[in-house]
């Protein structure tokens, strides 16, 4: 670049909003996202986790219920934990996110894909924090 050039400005980036992450198929993330390393994982938790965050924080749901079922997942599995009869204190909560730990259940290798799943639920459970830290400041 020679010093009559100006720097090229920065490409916008496309931004989503909230409905757009809600509408996302947390289900076909996670199906993809679980069993292999790649752009799948990375889509899982980036605009999977946050579109999970939405849903459940639209519930009403707390952080730390996320949080404690990552706990239950990482230590008695995917398929465990999504035939628990109450994952979260509200019914369609517990709903929702039985669809997410049904879908991964099916591809989740023992131990490995647990893992992978609770280290998912730990991140949507950090978002949920983030946003209601966030609304609260801003009243």
């Amino acid at each position: 670049m020679t010093g009559s050039e100006a720097p090229m400005p920065p490409t916008p980036r496309p931004t989503r909003t909230d409905d757009d992450c809600a509408r996302l198929d947390t289900t076909m993330m996670l199906r993809y996202g679980i069993p292999s390393e790649g752009p799948h994982r990375t889509a899982l938790f980036g605009d999977g986790a946050i579109g999970a965050a939405v849903v459940l924080d639209r519930l009403g749901v707390l952080p730390r219920s996320v949080a404690f079922l990552a706990e239950v997942v990482r230590s008695g599995g995917v398929r465990y934990a999504s035939q628990l009869p109450e994952l979260l204190p509200d019914q369609a909560a517990t709903d929702t996110v039985r669809l997410w730990l049904e879908a991964a259940g099916t591809v989740a290798r023992p131990v490995v894909g647990d893992e992978t799943t609770a280290r998912w639920l730990e991140s949507v459970a950090e978002l949920i924090g983030l946003r209601r830290n966030s609304r609260a400041r801003g009243r």
